[in-house]
């Protein structure tokens, strides 16, 4: 991939002499492959920050304003049982289909106040979510099993194998066979 190629290039990273910015970069360019939804969180703290930085000293500063209150919560989010319900309540269902209406009961707010409150809180869409926590069980069940792609898709709540590879290969950069086969070789 490019973004790996770049790495093993030793291509220098130019934060223009902000600490904070180049640990951005490094984390993004390290996270590409691996994680990508890490990748995401950096990538839109890099852009808080370039946002941001005209009008402050340092990329230091605008990091440390990201968090909106002392107690870590975000201004206008879910609250901590609010969010830790939602993730159990998509956890135990991922095999069959979760509607935002439901999860919004769930949080007990209704539909569009829930939506906006989970993309402050989590810094993407309840769909966003639900479709990344498929994917990671379909990871983890490529690896700790030896089912088929068509079983695992079924056992993640997507309609068949052609949507698990469209999916994880929108988000992993791959496709589910050449993911496990790699995994495979590792272990």
């Amino acid at each position: 991939m490019y973004h790996q190629a770049l790495i093993d290039a030793g291509t220098p990273i130019s934060s223009g002499g902000d600490p904070a910015l180049a640990a951005l970069l490094a984390g993004a360019t390290r996270s590409l492959d691996a994680d990508p939804p890490m990748a995401r969180s950096y990538l839109e703290q890099l852009s808080h920050l370039l946002a941001r930085g005209a009008s402050c000293e340092t990329g230091a500063q605008v990091l440390a304003g990201r968090v909106s209150r002392p107690d870590g919560l975000a201004k206008g989010g879910l609250a901590g049982w609010q969010l830790r319900r939602v993730s159990a309540h998509v956890e135990a269902h991922l095999q069959g289909p979760i509607f935002t209406s439901t999860l919004a009961g769930v949080a007990q707010l209704s539909t569009g106040h829930f939506c906006r409150a989970f993309k402050v809180s989590t810094g993407e869409t309840p769909h966003g979510y639900v479709v990344r926590q498929r994917i990671r069980r379909a990871q983890a069940m490529m690896r700790d099993t030896q089912d088929t792609l068509s079983e695992i898709a079924c056992a993640c709540g997507l309609s068949d194998q052609a949507h698990l590879t469209r999916l994880f290969r929108r988000l992993v950069g791959t496709t589910p066979l050449a993911w496990r086969r790699v995994w495979q070789q590792r272990g």
